[in-house]
Parts: C-alpha cells; sequence; structure tokens
C-alpha cells in the first residue's frame, strides 16, 4: 500500500514538473533574410526538434520556419550531413545549393549544430549573389532599442588576411523603418541618430554593395536594456 501511495506522488510530481520544464525552454530571436528581412527577430522557444540531445542552430531555424513560413519546416527548411557536418540546403523555401550564412549574437556560427542559449540572436541569410558572394553581413551595436532617440552604430563583417572576422563601421548607409526609407545616412564613423516607437523594426540599406540587411527592434526600456 505504501508502495502505491509513492508511485502515485511520484507521478503527481512530475506531472506537475513537466509543463514548468516546458517554460524553462531557451528563448532566441531568430531574424532571416533573403535580399530583404523576411523575419525579424522572431522569439523562438528552442526544444531539440531533430532529437540529437542538444539545442542547436538548427533547431531555432526548424522551429522559426515552422512558426512563421507557409507551409511550416517542411517547406521552408531543410539541413542534411554533409562532408563537413550538419549543413542548410535550404532556407526560407529557397535552395541554391547551400550558399547561406548564419551568425549568432552577430559572431559566425562554426555550423549548424552550435548550440545556442536563452537570449541569444541567431542571423541566417540566403546568398543572392551566387557568382561574385558578394552579400556583406551587416549588424547594428544594439539589437534592440528603447522608445525615442535612438543612436545606432553600423558594422559590416569583413575577414583579414588570416581569415578572421573584422568588423568595419560603415557609413553613407541609409536607416529603414519598418521597410520604409528615413534619409538618415550613418555617418563616418557608422553612426546615426533615429527616433523610434515601440515595435519599430531599424534596418539599413546600402547602394554601394550586396548588404545582408541588420536588424533593431524598439522595445520597451526593461527588454532592450537585456538585449544591448
Amino acid at each position: 500500500m505504501k508502495k502505491s501511495i509513492a508511485l502515485l506522488l511520484a507521478f503527481a510530481l512530475c506531472a506537475v514538473l513537466l509543463p514548468a520544464c516546458a517554460q524553462d525552454a531557451p528563448i532566441v530571436y531568430v531574424t532571416i533574410a533573403n535580399g530583404d528581412l523576411v523575419l525579424s527577430q522572431a522569439k523562438v522557444a528552442v526544444e531539440d526538434a531533430d532529437n540529437d540531445g542538444a539545442l542547436t542552430i538548427a533547431d531555432a531555424l526548424y522551429l522559426a520556419h515552422e512558426n512563421a513560413f507557409d507551409g511550416g519546416a517542411e517547406a521552408g527548411f531543410k539541413a542534411e550531413m554533409g562532408q563537413y557536418g550538419l549543413m542548410l540546403t535550404r532556407l526560407w523555401g529557397v535552395e541554391n545549393g547551400g550558399s547561406y550564412g548564419y551568425y549568432v549574437n552577430n559572431a559566425l556560427a562554426m555550423g549548424l549544430a552550435d548550440p545556442v542559449a536563452d537570449g541569444d540572436y541567431i542571423n541566417a541569410f540566403v546568398y543572392t549573389d551566387l557568382t561574385a558572394w558578394s552579400d556583406t553581413y551587416s549588424f547594428f551595436d544594439q539589437s534592440a532599442c528603447e522608445p525615442g532617440e535612438a543612436t545606432l552604430t553600423l558594422y559590416t563583417v569583413g575577414f583579414d588576411e588570416n581569415y578572421v572576422p573584422v568588423h568595419n563601421a560603415l557609413s553613407g548607409a541609409e536607416l529603414t523603418i519598418n521597410g520604409e526609407k528615413t534619409g538618415v545616412l550613418t555617418d563616418e564613423n557608422g553612426r546615426a541618430a533615429i527616433t523610434v516607437q515601440e515595435g519599430d523594426m531599424v534596418s539599413a540599406v546600402c547602394e554601394t554593395g550586396v548588404l545582408v540587411p541588420p536588424c533593431c527592434v524598439c522595445r520597451a526600456a526593461e527588454e532592450a536594456g537585456k538585449a544591448a
């Protein structure tokens, strides 16, 4: 009798704990670009979607497609094992022979199997220049900003002679809000000030190159402070 009661209590405890465990899934912010931004900092609760025992970039991208792509992950996302590990073969419905890039917190990721953690920003993009591969990743110094006047610095990612990533301030780029040009250009140090409201999405365009668009979202003060 005592054993039965103990088992019932154990099952009851598991039933209480399981929802709590689900709520503890790390939250990441996924941005995807295909020339333009097609997904801007979508909140994703990361689960082990591919059952490999880890929470990875692949899981986050799969779930972002499952949540936001028309037709879900089956239609929009695909990853396969290649010579160098897990690789993208379809992103946001585009299959271009494997020409994609992805960054975590604006640092170049080593592969789709890289781990992710709560609060990470994952940016993935489709290469649009399949001849010269000139698509240049760009990012603001803040992933989120508070309502009011925001001063942002825009960087691009390049590589030195040893193929080590370097960040360069980008001048002459025009800031956009929710896809609309603002006439505000970055200065010689890549800086620009712009007035934003909660919910606005700030990006940038550049006439002199193929820019992977950056993304900064205006949020309430407490959320923006965590992300900046």
